[in-house]
């Protein structure tokens, strides 16, 4: 009996670690309930180690163990669902490196009795796979954006269209997360839930869920999430601001400036517990920062957007296509991740869009079907390349031969730009060595000489500023060199089988998703946005593809770059003539007092 009872008392103990260890961060003294609940499952999620898994893994979890041909309302039990989280688990300990495993064991134990205790409080001993996929889709790593869009496609039927029914349910499941941290006062779920996020809507399409649930601000029922998405990229966020409450002199994280105080900044520390002294208030607006600008980021960023490196303003959200956009021959297939496996290879052979909406729940004999078909295009088309010899190689080649040899015009162009920043680094090494002599200069010289090294420090950061407009330009020269590829695989599928529709040809590039600022409407996003901050010139010259617009208009950014290290080259000779001539003033001032 003692025995069965210290057993049992054990158990229960790591049933309720997550819980304890939890409860001594002391979330509880955080006074908005937003920050006290995002803050509490983004430490369940970094204890249970579910931040290092990409949603993507996640998905691809899903489909090994077999959870797409299941029904949501299909029930597993806890012994499956441990078997689900160890394939994650270790399929995780292989991508990461050999000095970064982690304890496989412990993390299946916490996050397998923190999913029992949230979604099982019957004691049952089964959940559902719709309860479990949004739990671990909700709580995994990655981008908000692909996590909508995953769950979109759980909830939407085959035409696009999301199902209210369906969509509540996912509230229903998702919103015990908080309630499991205590929380279910602020954000539990309610039979208004639904019509709090979609009040007026009655066909909902991808587009606007995504412009919905990424809104600033977001529903008032899931205001939690994208803050917890938030709170995950400025953890290592460094502000060199001190603090107006607690005088520390540097910041990590969030941080707040209030819009009527002038100059009062608070750390996320103070602010969250509601400390405030002197003139302010906490019913003062403040104003939250994600990042710190210092005045050589801001010269950097305005020298790049003079050289057309960056575009002005923010990137907007791109539109995604519906499922009625989709060749009419395809099945609903999975949303690939961009890694080599058999799934990459059949959507590039049928040219489905990457970035097209999620899978629905679907069956594994549609699945056969859509390879079946896969295969039966890949036979029609390599029989019609062997038949129908291309035509206009020769142009093609021409032109890639032309483009081939502008890359290398710009690749020269760099490695000069990088001998020039190699030998202004070392002369401005060389020239802020110390010597003996300034120990014992007067103290008008003295000024003078730190009004000239200030001056040199900021000369230093402009050409910091041109290697970071240089690092961008080479970016964008790789999207080009992309996109180059692109354009001769298209050429030549293009001359191998020319009975190939064009709109298999054009659903190829995969456009990023990008977080949207706004709730408005989102613009079109074509492949052409991989040139975006090049140039209007640039992107007209490749859209009509004529090879010498595009070369032109790369050589005058490239041009414009090298004039502008070259006046800054002589500004710091200049500045270091006028530190030699002072030494030697005071060199020759201090023996002309020692011959008196």
């Amino acid at each position: 009996m003692i025995e069965e009872s210290s057993k049992s008392g054990k158990s229960l103990v790591e049933k309720r670690q997550l819980f304890m260890e939890m409860r001594a961060q002391n979330f509880d003294v955080i006074r908005l309930s937003t920050y006290r609940t995002a803050c509490k499952l983004r430490f369940v999620q970094k204890r249970c180690n579910l931040h290092l898994v990409d949603v993507w893994n996640m998905i691809e979890a899903f489909r090994d163990n077999g959870l797409n041909t299941l029904e949501h309302q299909a029930e597993i039990s806890v012994s499956r669902l441990e078997t689900i989280l160890s394939s994650i688990y270790y399929q995780l300990n292989k991508r990461l490196p050999t000095t970064h495993q982690i304890n496989v064991e412990q993390s299946i134990g916490l996050l397998l009795n923190f999913m029992v205790a949230t979604y099982d409080s019957e004691g049952r001993g089964k959940l559902t796979v719709f309860a479990m996929k949004s739990m671990l889709a909700t709580m995994c790593g990655g981008k908000i954006v692909d996590k909508l869009r995953y769950i979109f496609s759980q909830i939407s039927d085959s035409s696009g269209t999301m199902l209210f029914p369906k969509f509540d349910h996912f509230l229903r499941e998702v919103l015990k997360l908080p309630t499991a941290v205590f929380e279910g006062p602020s954000f539990g779920y309610t039979e208004h839930s639904v019509r709090t996020c979609f009040p007026q809507q009655k066909k909902i399409q991808l587009n606007t869920f995504l412009d919905v649930l990424t809104a600033d601000p977001p529903p008032q029922c899931l205001v939690w999430l994208p803050l917890m998405h938030r709170l995950a990229h400025v953890e290592n966020v460094f502000h060199p601001v001190e603090c107006s409450y607690c005088h520390s002199e540097s910041m990590m994280g969030f941080r707040y400036r209030c819009q009527q105080c002038h100059g009062y900044q608070l750390c996320q520390s103070c602010f969250w517990r509601g400390h405030a002294n002197g003139p302010h208030s906490n019913q003062h607006q403040m104003k939250e920062h994600s990042s710190w600008k210092s005045p050589a980021k801001k010269l950097s960023h305005a020298i790049s957007r003079s050289l057309g490196c960056v575009p002005i303003g923010e990137p907007p959200q791109p539109t995604f296509p519906e499922v009625s956009e989709r060749p009419p021959d395809l099945a609903p297939t999975t949303l690939l991740r961009p890694v080599s496996n058999m799934n990459v290879l059949m959507a590039s052979a049928a040219h489905t869009p990457a970035d097209s909406v999620l899978e629905s729940p679907s069956r594994l004999d549609e699945e056969h079907r859509l390879i079946a078909r896969y295969a039966a295009r890949l036979a029609a088309e390599a029989s019609n390349s062997t038949q129908c010899p291309p035509t206009d190689l020769g142009f093609s080649f021409d032109a890639n031969k032309q483009q081939r040899q502008l890359i290398a015009e710009l690749e020269n162009k760099n490695r000069e730009i990088l001998q020039e920043i190699q030998r202004l680094r070392l002369e401005h090494e060389q020239a802020s060595q110390p010597t003996p002599e300034k120990a014992q200069q007067n103290p008008t010289l003295l000024a003078e000489l730190r009004l000239l090294r200030h001056r040199k420090d900021e000369l230093e950061r402009r050409m910091s500023a041109l290697q970071e407009s240089r690092r961008e330009l080479m970016v964008q020269l790789e999207g080009l060199m992309r996109l180059l590829k692109d354009e001769e695989q298209k050429q030549s599928a293009q001359s191998g089988s020319p009975h190939s529709s064009p709109s298999h040809s054009a659903s190829c590039s995969m456009p990023m998703p990008i977080r949207s600022t706004s709730a408005g409407s989102t613009p079109t996003h074509t492949p052409q946005d991989c040139l975006a901050g090049v140039g209007g010139d640039v992107l007209d010259a490749f859209s009509q593809g004529v090879p010498r617009n595009l070369r032109n208009d790369l050589l005058v950014a490239a041009d414009s770059i090298t004039n502008t290290m070259s006046s800054l080259v002589k500004e710091l000779h200049s500045v270091d003539d006028r530190l030699e001539e002072e030494e030697e003033n005071l060199r020759n001032g201090r023996d002309k007092a020692v011959t008196e």
